[in-house]
Parts: C-alpha cells; sequence; structure tokens
C-alpha cells in the first residue's frame, strides 16, 4: 500500500506544471478587443455608420463568435510549454488592434459634401430598381437615383413630374451653385461605406445664405424629373437631425 502511494506522489511530482502561454494570452486579447468593438457598434448603434441594413447582421454575429473565440483562446492559454511573444508578432497584433482603437476613440462621422463630388452616381452600383416600384407609392431618393439609371426608370420618374416630395439630405454646394439653390445630398450603401453612392436632387427657390454645407435638411417641394437631372422646387426647406441611419439602401 504505502509503496503505490510513494509511486503516486513521485509521479505527481515529475508532471509539468502548466503555465500562462503570452503568445496565446495576448491572441485572447486582441480577438477579445475586436469582440468588443463589435458589441460597442451593436449598442451604441454605431454600425449604422459603417454598414446598410442589408449587412447589418454582421455586426451581432461577429461580436458572437469573436466572444467565443476569445474565451476559448484564453481557455488554451494555459500550457506545458509556454509560447514567447516574438518582436514580429508584437508588431503584427499592435496593428490589428490599431483600427479597434480608433473606431472607439474617433466622434461618429459621416460621408460629406467633400466626398460628394469623388463618388460615383448610383448608376455605378450595380442595383436596379423596377420602373413599377419607381412609378408607384412614396417617391424616395433611392428611386430618383434608380430612375436614372435606365430609360424605363427615367420614364416612369418623368410620369410622376409634379409630385410633392419630403427628402431628407445634407446640403453640396459647388463653387458654380446658384446662391438660392443646392444640392440635397444623400449617399445611398449597398454592403458598407466603402461602396458608398450618391443620390442627390437640385434644390431650387431657396433662401441664400440660411444653410451650410453638410448642415442637415428636410426638403418638402414638388419634383420636376429633367432627364438626368431632377429638380425640386421647394415649398419649405429645414433644419433636421441627422438620421439614426445617415445611409440609404436600395
Amino acid at each position: 500500500m504505502s509503496g503505490a502511494v510513494i509511486a503516486r506522489e513521485g509521479a505527481s511530482a515529475m508532471a509539468p506544471s502548466r503555465r500562462w502561454s503570452p503568445a496565446r494570452v495576448a491572441g485572447a486579447v486582441v480577438i477579445g478587443a475586436w469582440a468588443a468593438l463589435f458589441w460597442f457598434l451593436l449598442l451604441s448603434g454605431r454600425d449604422a455608420f459603417y454598414l446598410s441594413t442589408r449587412t447589418e447582421w454582421v455586426v451581432p454575429v461577429a461580436a458572437v463568435i469573436l466572444t467565443c473565440a476569445a474565451l476559448g483562446r484564453l481557455v488554451s492559454a494555459r500550457t506545458e510549454r509556454p509560447e514567447p511573444i516574438r518582436r514580429r508578432e508584437l508588431w503584427i497584433m499592435t496593428a490589428m488592434v490599431a483600427p479597434v482603437l480608433l473606431v472607439s476613440a474617433l466622434p461618429p462621422a459621416t460621408l460629406g459634401t467633400f466626398s460628394a463630388d469623388k463618388r460615383s452616381g448610383f448608376a455605378g452600383a450595380g442595383v436596379a430598381t423596377s420602373a413599377g416600384d419607381i412609378g408607384s407609392g412614396e417617391l424616395t431618393l433611392v428611386d430618383v437615383a434608380s430612375g436614372q439609371t435606365s430609360p424605363e426608370g427615367e420614364v416612369a420618374l418623368a410620369r410622376r413630374a409634379g409630385e410633392t416630395v419630403d427628402f431628407v439630405g445634407i446640403v453640396t454646394r459647388y463653387a458654380d451653385t446658384p446662391a438660392d439653390e443646392f444640392l440635397l445630398t444623400r449617399y445611398v450603401v449597398t454592403c458598407c461605406v466603402a461602396d458608398a453612392t450618391v443620390a442627390q436632387v437640385r434644390v431650387v427657390n431657396v433662401t441664400p445664405g440660411l444653410f451650410d454645407d453638410n448642415d442637415w435638411v428636410e426638403v418638402v417641394g414638388t419634383i420636376y424629373p429633367l432627364g438626368r437631372q431632377v429638380i425640386v422646387n421647394a415649398s419649405s426647406v429645414e433644419t433636421t437631425e441627422r438620421p439614426d441611419r445617415p445611409y440609404l439602401s436600395p
């Protein structure tokens, strides 16, 4: 009996101890940082500044998956052979965490006037809206932008001339824009802000000097599609709060 006890004690003494592996712990921290970012975007509503309504499901899914991955990595971080963090790995991990810190620290901002002339029109988005949808129901900026992508859409849009519309967007002016006009701009996002395209209408009958570039305004007026150009004769233009979802989805 005593011999068996001694044998077990000897085997226990010879078993290698398990210690925290710096490399695995650091990996868990990196994954956890990205998980925390997705939870932050989800709970704060900031996902609307980066994704369209079509792809917003990515945020909760990524938050859950990355949280599980970080926990799994941490559970396996105690090992018999701890792995040190090499300099190259440290630089890579730092680069991976940097975007998390930037997105979390910087105030939320949307695309504005500066990038309006650097984005393609909605025709380049590769998304089509049927002429039937454009010709019936409430007329939106997405309908207006889609109507300019095909002859059928232009015809459907032209038939709605004289109707009253209610659009929300940002004020955009260029050097040659008359004082009593501006371009009402709204970005259309199919997947994320990287593929953002521009929907614009020319707003006339505006009191000069009341609005600055990038002001969010609500325009109510009569629409007059003229080929590729769409004019809204404003009956009222009022400043408004930035929408919870600043980008439109086709």
